[in-house]
């Protein structure tokens, strides 16, 4: 960026916003397109065409050469088609071309996208729709550029094969469950309510050419395995430290692209773990935030290269050394602004607060296990549970003055509480509630933050898609089963302030079991949790299993977010995801043994006994000692060898099991045998001469340039 080009100046420029539609459409072409993107009234032929004429003449006069239809498979990445604007007329003359059809719909074939079984790789047809709630923008590159149409992704006869459109169908299951409970406090003027997300994006980033000479950082993003240096992170002094002047670099370009392309971060940072980093958005509309973030990852992994960076995204890129997640934060948004999370001192509103807030709860406390089963993936299994993410156990902190209040309205006893930055609720019979102003909690997957709830579960290489969806399905039942309680109360002659204190205090009486404020890592907390009968899955495949339990695929058909046949299918996906990516983890294993460990090793063993050979008999003491150590070199390659040998034993005969056998055995078979080999390997990687090593090590990737 040149030092007089100011941010707000290139604020979305990029982007095809509604401000150029207005701009560049008749009055009443724009108030339809309105009406078909908010109404959900449906979109004529006059109109698409309009925008679609609008959309390329702004694109064209960019530089623009290419539109493509940009949908997210489920392959948690994103996919594209390029299409030339550039056609022929029936002359053979040139002409710039893109109809209303154009811009509403395609098809990419894209058959070899997973599906979870609804189609075979023969049944190739499938679409792409426009999705006008997202705008169009234009990525950069050399030649000009192209433009972006964001694009929910089906098959043939309907049926999603995309992450976009089970979250725009949760949207549309939470937003009548929210305004029916806001009418109820007297909400008469709310038109609509959004939802709010905002995406901590953690990432490491290496050098390029340090990362082609490891094959497992190229194929799978992670080592597979490696020793930790002397220092590594103990010292705690990469956390906020000062950003190295090529991050840094790196950072602001990438700032600058994402700027033009109407996206604000706010943060940037050191992270824990040596060059790990953050970058952190401004919030925004649920959908929007989730195009915003995987269009981040994307400019995030383009503008590495050019830098001599190997962007990783993995959960545990390096054993023993912090992970990344993506912290997912939401909230909900009334159309006159007001955040329904944020604490209030107007009595009404704070009891309307404590009904979405425990609504929420209610949601965690019986379909929790969805949450679980959003977040499980190869590589998120690496960092759950570890000391720096948050537990495999779903549970929700909300902090020392709230989960008091909540527990004296369960009670039915109000005491006194600390005065100290209160709100008051405005009830006499009720005690105050702070504002963000107890220590959060980094040990639970769920935090309410002061105005938020904060998701920690979330993998840094994941679309948000997933884990916002199951949000959405659990907290639309809770609000619905809110919104019974009170309006039982209210059609027998309650006043709303009573049906909804009430309403809270049965509501948290069934959900305060999910909820704990002390440290989730501990081994008194899993115990306790296995006693309040909170769901337990340690692995991926346990966890995918629960989108299967009957009550969670009643829960998602009945709100419309995915039938049954899609649920099935999403699990078979994901199942099929999980498996392939830890198969070619342990495939690249292999091949790293074979091709530079063990030849590494055998040099070693070589010239250890060669000089072994040559020592002077006056040195019998020593030889007996050196004699040990080689002896301790013959058994790891001996156990090596038998270990990796057993590893593709173990892959060759899951070629032709089933999808289920195939995650399990390699679950409980497989990984066992990948932690015993890496041990093993990272022992033999202190043993073995430095220049005899065929792979850099840790600390060769830690020392950026």
């Amino acid at each position: 960026m040149s030092p007089s080009a100011r941010p707000s100046s290139m604020f979305g420029i990029n982007v095809f916003d509604r401000q150029t539609l207005r701009e560049r459409l008749p009055r009443d072409i724009y108030d339809q397109l309105v009406a078909a993107v908010e109404g959900g009234a449906p979109l004529g032929e006059s109109v698409a065409n309009a925008v679609a004429m609008a959309m390329k003449e702004w694109a064209i006069a960019q530089g623009v050469t290419h539109y493509t239809h940009w949908f997210q498979p489920r392959t948690e990445m994103t996919a594209e088609k390029h299409m030339a604007f550039l056609s022929l007329d029936r002359k053979g003359f040139p002409l710039e071309t893109f109809t209303g059809n154009e811009l509403i719909q395609s098809e990419p074939d894209a058959s070899s996208l997973p599906s979870g079984g609804i189609r075979s790789t023969f049944e190739a047809r499938g679409y792409t729709a426009w999705d006008p709630t997202s705008p169009a923008f234009i990525m950069e590159d050399s030649a000009g550029g192209t433009l972006f149409i964001p694009c929910v992704f089906i098959s043939h006869d309907g049926t999603p094969l995309d992450l976009k459109t089970p979250l725009l169908r949760s949207l549309a299951a939470m937003e009548p469950r929210a305004l029916r409970l806001l009418k109820l406090f007297g909400n008469r003027t709310v038109k609509n309510v959004q939802v709010t997300v905002g995406a901590e994006q953690e990432f490491f980033l290496v050098d390029e050419d340090v990362a082609r000479r490891r094959p497992d950082l190229l194929y799978c993003g992670m080592t597979v395995f490696g020793s930790l240096p002397p220092k590594a992170q103990q010292m705690e002094d990469h956390y906020f430290g000062s950003i190295h002047p090529r991050v840094l670099a790196y950072m602001g370009e990438v700032e600058e692209e994402l700027t033009r392309l109407g996206i604000v971060i706010k943060t940037r940072h050191n992270e824990v773990a040596p060059c790990q980093y953050e970058f952190a958005p401004l919030h925004g509309e649920a959908n929007l935030a989730s195009d915003q973030n995987q269009l981040t990852m994307g400019v995030m992994r383009k503008l590495a290269r050019k830098h001599g960076f190997r962007l990783l995204l993995h959960e545990k890129p390096f054993m023993g050394l912090n992970g990344s997640g993506k912290h997912t934060n939401f909230s909900l948004v009334d159309s006159e602004g007001r955040n329904l999370l944020e604490p209030s001192n107007n009595q009404r509103r704070n009891l309307q607060f404590l009904a979405f807030l425990t609504a929420f709860l209610l949601g965690v406390s019986r379909y929790g296990g969805l949450l679980r089963a959003s977040v499980a993936s190869a590589g998120n299994m690496h960092r759950l549970g570890g000391n720096e993410a948050p537990p495999t156990i779903m549970s929700v902190y909300l902090g020392e003055v709230l989960s008091q209040l909540l527990e004296q309205i369960k009670e039915g006893s109000f005491g006194d509480m600390p005065d100290k930055g209160v709100l008051d609720l405005g009830l006499n019979r009720l005690p105050s509630v702070k504002v963000d102003n107890t220590d959060r909690n980094r040990t639970s997957p769920i935090a309410f933050t002061g105005n938020k709830f904060e998701f920690r579960a979330t993998g840094a290489s994941q679309s948000i898609s997933g884990p916002v969806t199951m949000i959405l399905a659990l907290w639309s039942w809770g609000m619905e089963r809110m919104a019974e309680m009170i309006e039982k109360r209210t059609d027998g002659g309650w006043d709303i302030t009573d049906a909804a204190l009430d309403a809270v205090r049965q509501a948290y009486r069934e959900s305060s079991f999910i909820c704990f404020d002390g440290n989730c890592y501990s081994q008194e907390w899993r115990e306790e949790a296995k006693r309040r009968g909170l769901p337990l899955a340690d692995t991926t495949h346990e966890a995918l299993a629960l989108y299967l339990v009957p009550e969670h695929r009643k829960l998602l058909d009945s709100l419309g977010i995915m039938s049954d046949r899609e649920i099935v299918a999403y699990y078979e996906t994901r199942l099929e995801q999980y498996f392939k990516t830890v198969d070619i983890e342990m495939g690249i294993f292999s091949s790293m043994i074979w091709e530079g460990i063990l030849p590494a090793l055998s040099q070693q063993i070589g010239q250890e006994a060669q000089a072994l050979h040559h020592l002077p008999e006056a040195l019998q003491e020593e030889t007996r000692e050196w004699q040990g150590e080689l002896q301790r070199l013959v058994r790891l390659r001996r156990s090596i060898m038998t270990g990796a040998q057993k590893l593709e034993s173990l892959r060759k005969s899951l070629l032709f099991a089933d999808l289920e056998e195939q995650a399990r055995r390699l679950t409980e078979e497989g990984l066992p045998l990948y932690e015993g080999l890496r041990a093993m390997c990272d022992e033999v990687e202190g043993l073995v001469a430095l220049s005899l090593w065929p792979y850099p090590t840790y600390r060769d990737i830690f020392a950026l340039r």
